[in-house]
């Protein structure tokens, strides 16, 4: 099945006209060597591998960081497939879609030198002219992530076609979620959990909202002041059921898994406007996982 890719190109798109001219896609992050051959069918297999290796070179980097890095790398260089679409920025307010036309590749000494050959399209679309869900996704921090939930949006702006009424549905649906997220975000000096918790940095770059694993996006990922707990946020714009409980329970067994340095412990927090019954019984057996509420509150001013 086709996937969709956000792709930055460089750091706030640095690199983007000389990959549009060249057709490539690419990454870097110091790993200077051909993995031709070096590329398992899974990431975690070359995560174990290159994660050390970079560590190794980079004795001031968190395994987070590695994780993150490697699995970049490992994104763009495997695990986006030929024909897949990526969505480019190019630091103008534009976006780019192409398809992915060839297999791995090494460009030894050039910038982003694991790259990937695209078949770029002619038609680009302005920021302005997309949803507020797709810009947030499309901002959202990391070299690679999957934006396939907006496909039939993409599909759209590619045909020049509006999008169905059911597709702007399931946006709004989407967005109302993220702007929690964003809120939550933007305002995270104002609420309790900021009193011992930070939202994870990596390089002075926010890194840990919609934080990438091999189960989906981690929406929010802290980390205690003390570096000893990383939390997990799962955010739910109504009412949360039981459900959510496994969803959670597996990005904390990722985090602990691959992430987590000997010495940290794992926690989660679900916040939802209201759960039921059933989140209640199932959280009453999982001590390392709170529930949040939040409440909207919306005010009509005459003027």
């Amino acid at each position: 099945m086709k996937q969709y890719y956000r792709i930055m190109l460089g750091k706030k798109s640095i690199h983007a006209e000389e990959c549009m001219a060249g057709s490539f896609v690419g990454v870097d992050y110091g790993i200077h060597q051909d993995l031709t051959g070096k590329l398992p069918e899974e990431w975690r297999t070359f995560n174990r591998e290159f994660i050390p290796i970079y560590l190794a070179g980079r004795p001031g980097k968190t395994k987070i960081a590695a994780g993150l890095a490697c699995g970049a790398v490992w994104r763009v260089s495997k695990g986006i497939k030929r024909d897949d679409i990526v969505v480019s920025p190019d630091g103008e307010g534009r976006y780019h879609f192409g398809e992915i036309s060839g297999d791995y590749y090494y460009q030894q000494g050039a910038v982003l030198p694991h790259r990937r050959s695209v078949q770029w399209f002619r038609q680009t679309v302005d920021r302005a002219d997309v949803s507020e869900a797709l810009r947030r996704t499309m901002g959202a921090p990391g070299t690679a992530s999957n934006i396939s939930v907006h496909h039939e949006e993409i599909e759209s702006l590619l045909d020049g076609r509006p999008p169905s009424d059911d597709t702007v549905e399931d946006l709004l649906a989407f967005a109302m979620e993220k702007h929690l997220e964003e809120f939550l975000i933007q305002n995270w000096a104002q609420t309790d959990l900021a009193i011992d918790y930070d939202i994870y940095e990596e390089d002075g770059e926010r890194v840990g909202q919609q934080f990438d694993t091999d189960t989906g996006p981690i929406d929010i990922l802290a980390i205690s002041r003390d570096k000893k707990t990383l939390l997990i946020l799962e955010l739910k714009r109504g009412r949360a059921s039981d459900v959510v409980v496994g969803q959670i329970l597996r990005y904390m067994g990722y985090v602990k898994e691959e992430l987590a340095e000997d010495d940290q412990s794992v926690k989660g927090i679900i916040i939802a406007m209201e759960g039921d019954q059933r989140i209640r019984r199932a959280l009453a057996m999982v001590p390392d996982i709170d529930f949040y509420r939040y409440q909207v509150s919306f005010k009509l001013m005459r003027s």
